[in-house]
């Protein structure tokens, strides 16, 4: 009961700061997963960032349906675009997960951290891409949009830290290239998932009620949690100091992914 608890409260935090930032929950929920599975009895450790991963991704599969309908209903997503670049996103989200799940955790763990403190320094920096040219052809989005499903894989994430500054840089409006990101996070959410749940059947190791690299029982409790708070963070994204909120959950960001590399290298 006391994990389900904890479980509720990591959704109802990490749904807050997505709505109000319009960040994926993913680089709050793996680390803080990592840490809470290494803690129970019954997870492998060299699987637990395996297992927070494919949860996370899960878990980003409904949230993003929410994001999507939102921004939808503002009129803010470019569908020409999000066709265009989804074959590129699920290949790439294919593929990066089968190459995380052949991968041991260590490696892992740090690739995962060195993106989380890009994304921070991004936040602290308020680093924006100058609009420079427009969008490539079939061709090239085609290519990046693999590559962004292949890194949203790796660290389970619906991909708006690395989809909106390539639209801004193509000369989209913020407004749209924000709303097409939550578009394009349900491709890579299902990608990844279909990819983690494949990759982790059959693993005689996990603990029980996990669907290949999906633990059912976080998963159960995040996703309602997350889903139910995170348009109150959007509501309240307009009333308070969204900057200096970045550079808090930047520093939360950084905090987290300190503990799950001590955790797993200790």
């Amino acid at each position: 009961m006391l994990w389900w608890l904890a479980y509720i409260a990591l959704g109802l935090f990490t749904g807050f700061f997505a709505g109000m930032l319009g960040i994926g929950g993913g680089l709050v929920m793996v680390p803080t997963l990592t840490m809470m599975f290494t803690a129970q009895a019954g997870f492998p450790p060299n699987e637990v960032l395996h297992l927070a991963l494919g949860t996370s991704m899960a878990t980003i599969l409904f949230t993003s349906l929410a994001s999507l309908r939102a921004h939808h209903q503002h009129g803010a997503v470019l569908w020409k675009i999000v066709f265009q670049i989804t074959p590129g996103i699920l290949l790439g989200t294919l593929l990066g997960t089968f190459f995380a799940g052949s991968v041991p955790s260590r490696p892992l763990a740090l690739f995962f951290t060195v993106f989380v403190c890009l994304v921070a320094a991004q936040m602290i920096l308020n680093l924006k891409p100058k609009a420079a040219r427009e969008l490539p052809g079939f061709g090239g989005v085609f290519a990046v949009g693999s590559g962004i499903g292949a890194v949203s894989a790796l660290v389970a994430i619906g991909g708006g830290s690395l989809t909106v500054p390539f639209l801004t840089w193509c000369n989209v409006r913020v407004q749209h290239a924000i709303g097409t990101s939550a578009a394009i996070g349900f491709p890579i959410a299902f990608g990844g998932s279909l990819g983690y749940i494949f990759n982790g059947w059959g693993h005689a190791d996990l603990p029980p009620w996990s669907l290949g690299y999906v633990h059912l029982p976080a998963f159960a409790w995040l996703v309602p949690s997350s889903m139910l708070i995170a348009p109150l963070g959007a509501r309240l994204a307009h009333r308070l100091p969204v900057a200096t909120l970045k550079r808090l959950f930047a520093g939360i960001l950084i905090v987290l992914a300190g503990k799950m590399m001590w955790g797993l290298f200790a």
